[in-house]
């Protein structure tokens, strides 16, 4: 008896055939957008992970600035360090008028576990229909030992009052972020 796995068979094509996975999971390989500093902010308006809805426009409209990282998933190492980093300086971000946001695609449960594990102190956004990446540009094509895939460019925003981006980068390292990110924005350590 022959056994048909994954590599046999796909939606109804044999491996051999040319099949676009990410087609089949919803996903696009069109290039994404690429910001910059001083690009108007894409719009937001997304549910945390307790249910409560945050607004870009309302935000800014308060004054506020917002600092908006994207990671790849909740309680991994570097994903971990650098929320807890983010975490250890909220005092100092908040003080100089900044509201952090994490973001990836987990799940609500994923998002709470996290939260209640690290002691996050800052809202993580639903994106599970990747809504979010996609206006920023941050689900990418990665590379990792040889091989090509889909996924979560680790990336930061930090959008001023007038809904311009102050800092826009791409594939920021987790570990020293946070304060590169300060110093950056002419927060003293």
């Amino acid at each position: 008896m022959h056994k048909r796995g994954i590599g046999d068979l796909v939606g109804g094509k044999k491996a051999d055939e040319s099949l676009d996975l990410l087609s089949l999971l919803g996903h696009t390989m069109a290039e994404p957008i690429t910001l910059e500093n001083g690009d108007i902010s894409p719009l937001f308006d997304a549910p945390d992970s307790r249910g409560e809805q945050h607004n870009l426009t309302e935000i800014l409209s308060q004054g506020k600035k917002v600092i908006l990282y994207f990671y790849p998933k909740d309680s991994t190492p570097g994903c971990t360090v650098q929320a807890c980093d983010f975490r250890d300086d909220m005092a100092r971000l908040t003080s100089h008028g900044f509201q952090v946001f994490g973001v990836s695609k987990d799940s609500a449960k994923s998002h709470d576990n996290f939260i209640s594990k690290q002691g996050i102190n800052f809202p993580l956004l639903m994106d599970e229909d990747m809504a979010i990446h996609q206006a920023f540009g941050t689900w990418r094509l990665k590379k990792n030992y040889g091989k090509e895939y889909m996924g979560c460019a680790r990336s930061t925003f930090v959008i001023g009052e007038d809904g311009k981006l102050i800092f826009a980068r791409y594939n920021v390292k987790a570990k020293g972020h946070v304060s590169m990110l300060m110093r950056e924005l002419g927060i003293d350590e």
